[in-house]
């Protein structure tokens, strides 16, 4: 990966879907938006909705238009003017999200199973307002080293390399989410991270966070306390942002530990089967969770760089004793501005490979064992997971340059991880609007 020290300062990473913030519908706010911002304050304001449509196959047949959407502000306040420390900011960022509507769990998988993807990624956290982020930072040794505060989200810092642009979660961002000890976008929780630039290129993160389940809660949406804390987070990760044939790319490798307290999801305390263990199920005091990837653009569009096609691909692997999700793979193929045209439309596929975890597995058929049944039509019957393949095509149109809609095609092989699952088509509409 031969570069120089101007091309690491040039990186651009347009053509790899990361794109600077449009004109919004609101433009200045007659006159007030400049006003802010020469004050300091800087944010973007966006509507999100997502339809999902059971074409064909899938656990129920039974026709439905799964809608959820979203509003969010994302803010950064400056504090340098003012206090004249190096780059001191206020982040934060709030999400409205309503419907709690999902496609995946009414018509797609067995809900006798946990899911493994969902074709709607900004499902979850119910219908509610939540405070996403609210941190400090600042940066010392010429800007080399940055230091953040306060109620934050991994986002921030951490497996940010691939965007959110797919409507399956599975194709969403990393994979370090599936870790299902931290979470993403709209849950905070306390903490502390340091990100370091070793070179122009390479840069190392870590912290220390709360590892807190009751992040997720209605509970928690706004709260301060660290009431349902169990441990600590310790992420380390190592992002290059590099050129390979002139042409930008970044990597990462990462690693998230915690020390709070496990549940085995099979083995039990005095015994190997931890679903008649009169003990109950097995329990440690620590697990790790490997996340990986790189988002590189392949060619250049002979009169716009920004323009082209990059590639994507990522993978996590947990510590499968305690999570349902072992491993999942993810690759994607993005085209910006194919048509001359349309130099501002997007096209993107994507498939995924998700494993479930053996000894989730194992607890099921254990569960089995017990009830004495072994017919899937039966009620009582747990169904056994295996593997998962799903896929997903997307255009997406920008109308305006405040309005994109982004009709996707979703293909789900063994929705769920059963193969007793008729395979399904799906269709969907995202629609993103910038304030």
């Amino acid at each position: 990966m031969g570069t120089s020290t101007a091309y690491a300062q040039a990186w651009n990473g347009t053509a790899l879907g990361f794109q600077a913030p449009q004109e919004g519908l609101l433009g200045d706010m007659l006159g007030v938006r400049p006003i802010l911002e020469e004050n300091g304050f800087h944010y973007n304001l966006g509507y999100l909705s997502q339809v999902s449509y059971n074409a064909g196959g899938g656990y129920n047949h039974d026709k439905h238009a799964a809608y959820i959407d979203q509003f969010s502000l994302t803010f950064a306040q400056d504090l340098e003017t003012l206090t004249g420390i190096p780059d001191a900011r206020i982040e934060g960022n709030i999400v409205n999200r309503n419907h709690n509507d999902s496609l995946t769990n009414k018509r797609l998988k067995d809900d006798r199973v946990n899911f493994n993807d969902i074709s709607q990624e900004s499902y979850g956290g119910q219908s509610i307002t939540r405070l996403g982020w609210l941190t400090f930072s600042r940066t010392f040794d010429d800007r080399r080293l940055q230091w953040r505060i306060g109620m934050m989200n991994k986002n921030q810092d951490f497996d940010q390399i691939i965007p959110c642009d797919f409507q399956l979660l599975s194709q969403c961002g990393g994979k370090s989410a599936n870790s299902m000890t931290w979470y993403n976008w709209n849950a905070h929780y306390w903490g502390t991270t340091l990100q370091y630039k070793l070179t122009d290129e390479l840069t190392i993160k870590g912290g220390i966070m709360e590892q807190n389940p009751d992040a997720t809660s209605r509970s928690h949406a706004w709260s301060w306390s660290t009431k349902g804390s169990k441990g600590m987070l310790l992420p380390l990760e190592l992002e290059l942002k590099t050129h390979v044939n002139d042409l930008p790319g970044i990597y990462n490798v990462g690693v998230l530990f915690t020390n709070a307290k496990q549940n085995d999801l099979s083995e039990g305390k005095s015994q190997s089967r931890g679903a008649d263990d009169p003990k109950g199920y097995r329990s440690y005091n620590r697990t790790w969770f490997l996340y990986t990837g790189f988002n590189q653009q392949l060619t250049r569009h002979a009169d716009d760089a920004t323009r082209g096609l990059s590639t994507s691909w990522s993978l996590g692997l947990s510590d499968q004793r305690s999570n349902y999700m072992h491993a999942t793979l993810a690759g994607s193929l993005r085209y910006h501005g194919l048509f001359d045209a349309r130099p501002d439309d997007w096209i993107g596929f994507g498939a995924s490979y998700i494993k479930m975890s053996d000894h989730y597995r194992d607890n099921q058929q254990a569960l089995n064992d017990i009830q004495g049944v072994d017919d899937y039509g039966n009620p009582l019957y747990s169904p056994l997971p295996g593997h998962s393949v799903n896929a997903e095509l997307y255009y997406r149109l920008r109308v305006t340059s405040w309005l994109e809609l982004q009709p996707a095609l979703q293909y789900w092989h063994r929705p769920g991880g059963l193969k007793e699952t008729q395979d399904a088509w799906v269709t969907g509409l995202k629609t993103v609007v910038t304030f």
